[in-house]
């Protein structure tokens, strides 16, 4: 008898272990933690440089970064990817604070944008949802380029790119994708040749 009351009681400790875990699901209460907050004290650590502002250029309709609007880093303000970038050339370079090749490439594109001046623009992208890791680990690197969050991926889907990193995408002026790099560059002079071979830009 004994033994039957313990089997019983199992039965109903297992079966309301498997039961919640399904009715938690079904009614959609299964959630990933929220990332903790970005502190205004997080981005003056970081000292990014301002992320750009539009200049009234036109974009190409078939511009993938149309409708996209991300947090910029330096000041948590909406940045609509397209018109920000309209005008000039850019890199886009899709990062997270946990790819290793990635705080490896950094400081490269960090002496090219110094190198190359206001003919590029070079923006990162944040592809994670832990921005305030995001920022400390640029911080760490004392990287100072302009940057936004996208927690979504949503540059990455656009541009039909997989899912690794880092990515680096090669942007006309017009907002079209010249190029979507899936590597890490290996030297500043790999980030020249690349952006000087697709969008016509010499450092």
């Amino acid at each position: 008898m004994a033994a039957v009351v313990v089997a019983v009681a199992i039965g109903i400790v297992v079966w309301s272990s498997v039961g919640g875990k399904d009715e938690s699901t079904a009614a959609g209460t299964t959630t990933t933690p929220a990332a903790p907050a970005v502190s205004a004290a997080d981005r003056a650590a970081a000292a990014l440089a301002a992320c750009p502002a539009p200049s009234g250029a036109p974009v190409s309709e078939s511009s993938p970064l149309r409708g996209i609007t991300l947090e910029c880093l330096p000041d948590g303000r909406p940045v609509d990817l397209a018109t920000a970038l309209a005008g000039k050339p850019a890199l886009i370079n899709l990062w997270a604070y946990w790819c290793g090749p990635c705080a490896e490439e950094l400081p490269l594109l960090q002496r090219y944008s110094e190198q190359v001046g206001d003919a590029v623009t070079v923006l990162t992208v944040h592809s994670d949802p832990a921005t305030a890791k995001g920022l400390m680990r640029l911080t760490g690197l004392d990287i100072h380029l302009p940057g936004v969050a996208d927690p979504d991926v949503r540059v990455r889907k656009a541009v039909g790119a997989p899912q690794v990193l880092p990515i680096s995408i090669l942007v006309r002026p017009d907002g079209t994708v010249a190029k979507v790099e899936v590597r890490a560059f290996h030297s500043v002079q790999d980030i020249a040749d690349t952006v000087s071979a697709e969008l016509g830009v010499k450092a």
